[in-house]
């Protein structure tokens, strides 16, 4: 065999054993194709106290395992050394930690060794990779192999979408497949005159054998679909099985594994699947429902072309007597997939997310893992070991992000100046580190106080070092104009004080969140209390926001003014005060962010307390004028279009100064007549099944068990109930609507509620005459 180096990226990783010795195996995507690599004689590793060593030699003799156990220098928090447990064995690795953990604590023995390699290396997706390297059929072998990081390489990976359709047991009807150059159905099926590409199959056997043969001469890297991996795949796989059929997708002809825990992962050897749903939550994007038809509807403008409340049956009738329609209805679903990952560069954010944190690109949620990926490596390497839950026996809630009291009223201008990235400003900035409290606990005087006890070493840390990296690297991205990368760096850097506020996070401890919520509570009051001396009303403040109310008669060029240097001021003055109080370097940052003009900050429902979370304001942006709402029922899934229309409006009517009395008696005419019924309906997820709901019963549940009774029906968790009020009460909603609507009901859930909102406090810019049209209007 040749000897030779390539570089690449990865797609999958796997452990396994190889007479009786762990191997590692990775499939890479390099610029000469497919690799296949195989590292041989590998140890997996946990970690132990030495106090317990004696005790695990012990477990050791008696069960008959292979376990090499040394004495490191490495320490556990509290001080105490560790030794490391060695295995060759995947089989003696899990039988040890089951006896061992009856006995000892064990530590990062939850860390897959095929995991661990890479994360130790600091490799992040792209690599070299050396050793013997063999040509098989359609892909490159390499032996003996080792990796190296290699942070430059991205990989150009080719997508296939895939989505199945089937009965309510899984029994298969077709699969679609569409790529950048194919398009085609599978159908079950005597064959039928058509311009479609449908290829008819008699039964679900030859599906699942021509489905291989497609893949295998599409030769994807990346499998993606909506849902594709806790549904099509695992139908697909169980169909399958159920069969007697090996489904092999691999490159190297190997079957499909399916693993089924917490979550469900796929491994398809030479390919990796991706599920749209999760890689958008990845991505922070957020729906009311991600149902596709949603998110296509909203992304593309597109409609399925089904459109039943009871999807299934239709399905079920299409495939028994319209097959043309149900093959153009599953490639609809597969090309959907496919241009919303292209439109929102979603494979793109995949590849970015792993070259940032080494996670695979499969990955859901992660942001745990991903801090694990990237602090592990770099405690080890200043002598510590992670610590389990909750070992350091602190206890308390740390609080939340601050909140001030807001003034309701109708503003000509606002100024919004928003901390940057403040929680990973206060990391930074202070010192906020697991090894950081450990090493400030041990040496105070090098060290800075925290809250609730925590002080801070000045030198011994590496999460403001890595947040440092991150912020130069999105930086860097930005002048680049890269959104992706930006984005991308943006959501792990926000990350990092959410996983050290998780309590499933090995690193937690209250003492480092609340350092940088409390902290970050001080330094919003003292903003504000800077700006009131300095003669500006403050009339709110969110988390790092701090919203400054300006003179009416101010322009808004004057208004721009005044924000950029209150930017100015603010961060010097901070600067100043980190240098005098603390000795320390500031990197708290805060922009002028937005001028709204006007704007119009809401009270409470029902009473004269400002709201939180609530406004909407007006602003310019590249020439044109638009509205800005924040909490408000316009931006609410669950309030009905009559509501958010109505709400819009007046608003618009309210900056405009018109007559708002005669906006609200134009929607309560609507309702009453009856001409916009179809703006009436609510829409409501279930949060539950269907049946778990038995004490506390709210509307839509209630309609869909009242709807249930009638027709069957595919009501799940998770399930978007579109339902109106009756006179009769709540109703799902349906093509034939027997019961009339309570459209007093809508007039005062939907109209009034709303309208009591603009009623505000004295001190409003809404004039007298308005209250009392309000008032007028209240009473209808």
């Amino acid at each position: 065999m040749a000897q030779a180096v390539y570089e690449g990226f990865i797609l999958s990783r796997q452990q396994f054993n190889q007479q009786g010795k762990l191997c590692l195996r990775y499939w890479l995507m390099t610029p000469q194709g497919p690799a296949k690599v195989i590292i041989p004689d590998q140890q997996s590793v946990f970690f132990i106290r030495q106090s317990d060593v004696a005790q695990a030699k012990s477990l050791i003799k008696e069960q008959g395992l292979k376990c090499d156990i040394k004495a490191l220098s490495l320490k556990h928090f509290d001080g105490e050394p560790v030794a490391a447990c060695y295995f060759s064995s995947n089989q003696h690795l899990f039988q040890a930690k089951q006896r061992f953990s009856q006995h000892m604590r064990l530590y990062e023995d939850d860390i897959r060794h095929c995991d661990r390699y890479l994360m130790e290396r600091f490799i992040k997706g792209g690599v070299w990779v050396s050793g013997k390297v063999k040509q098989r059929n359609g892909y490159t072998e390499i032996t003996d192999a080792k990796l190296k990081e290699n942070p430059d390489y991205k990989p150009n990976l080719s997508m296939l979408s895939l989505d199945i359709e089937c009965d309510g047991q899984g029994v298969l009807f077709s699969v679609g497949l569409v790529s950048e150059h194919y398009k085609s159905v599978i159908m079950i099926g005597a064959p039928q005159q058509t311009e479609q590409s449908i290829i008819w199959v008699e039964d679900e056997i030859e599906l699942l054998q021509v489905l291989m043969q497609q893949v295998k001469a599409i030769d994807p890297d990346v499998i993606i679909g909506w849902n594709v991996i806790e549904f099509d795949f695992v139908v697909l796989a169980e169909r399958a099985e159920a069969l007697g059929i090996e489904l092999c997708l691999g490159r190297d002809n190997a079957s499909i594994d399916i693993y089924k825990g917490n979550y469900v992962r796929v491994l398809i050897s030479g390919r990796v699947v991706i599920d749209g749903i999760d890689t958008m939550k990845n991505a922070t994007y957020h729906f009311s429902s991600f149902s596709l038809a949603n998110v296509a509807s909203e992304i593309l403008g597109e409609q399925k072309l089904i459109q039943q409340d009871n999807r299934l049956s239709e399905i079920i009738r299409q495939f028994n007597e319209d097959k043309l329609a149900l093959a153009a209805y599953n490639l609809q679903d597969c090309m959907l997939v496919m241009s919303i990952f292209k439109k929102l560069n979603l494979l793109e954010f995949a590849i970015v997310r792993t070259q940032m944190t080494g996670l695979e690109l499969e990955k859901m949620g992660g942001s745990v893992a991903a801090f694990i990926n990237l602090y592990l490596p770099l405690l080890h390497r200043s002598g510590y070991i992670a610590p389990n839950l909750a070992e350091h026996g602190v206890s308390f809630e740390s609080p939340g992000g601050y909140v001030m009291e807001s003034k309701p009223g109708l503003y000509k201008n606002v100024l919004v100046l928003d901390f940057k990235s403040l929680y990973p400003s206060i990391i930074r900035t202070f010192f906020i580190d697991p090894l950081g409290l450990i090493k400030g606990l041990e040496s105070q005087d090098n060290a800075l106080e925290g809250f609730n006890g925590g002080y801070f070493s000045k030198t011994a840390h590496h999460l403001p070092k890595l947040v440092e990296q991150l912020s130069e690297k999105r930086q860097n991205a930005k002048e680049q104009g890269d959104a992706m990368l930006s984005q991308a760096i943006k959501i792990i850097m926000n990350s990092l004080y959410g996983v050290l506020g998780s309590k499933g996070c090995r690193f937690y401890d209250p003492r480092l969140s609340s350092s940088i919520t409390v902290r970050g509570h001080q330094i919003m009051q003292t903003t504000r209390k800077w700006l009131e001396s300095w003669g500006y009303e403050v009339i709110y403040g969110d988390t790092d926001s701090t919203f400054v109310a300006l003179p009416e008669d101010l322009t808004a060029e004057q208004s721009q003014e005044i924000g950029k240097a209150l930017q100015r001021k603010i961060n010097q003055t901070w600067s100043l005060e980190c240098e005098e109080r603390f000795g320390i370097q500031s990197h708290l940052e805060i922009e002028f962010e937005t001028h709204y003009s006007p704007f119009f900050m809401p009270t409470i429902r029902g009473q004269e307390t400002g709201s939180k979370k609530r406004y909407v304001g007006r602003v310019e942006k590249n020439g044109h004028s638009e509205l800005v709402f924040k909490g408000m029922e316009t931006v609410r899934s669950d309030w009905t279009e009559i509501a958010k229309l109505f709400q819009k409006e007046l608003v618009e009517t309210l900056f405009a100064g018109g007559d708002l009395e005669a906006v609200a008696q134009k929607y309560i005419k609507k309702v009453l007549s009856g001409e916009v019924d179809h703006l009436l309906v609510y829409r409501k997820r279930l949060g539950k099944p269907l049946e778990q709901y038995t004490k506390s019963i709210p509307p839509h549940v209630k309609a869909a068990k009242e709807y249930k009774k009638e027709c069957p029906s595919q009501f799940v968790k998770g399930s978007i109930i579109c339902y109106c009020i009756t006179t009769l009460g709540p109703a799902i909603v349906t093509t034939k609507q027997s019961h009339t609507l309570d459209y007093e009901h809508y007039v005062e859930k939907q109209i009034k509620v709303i309208l009591n909102m603009f009623i505000l406090s004295e001190g409003s810019s809404i004039c007298s005459n308005q209250l009392k049209l309000f008032g007028d209007v209240i009473d209808v």
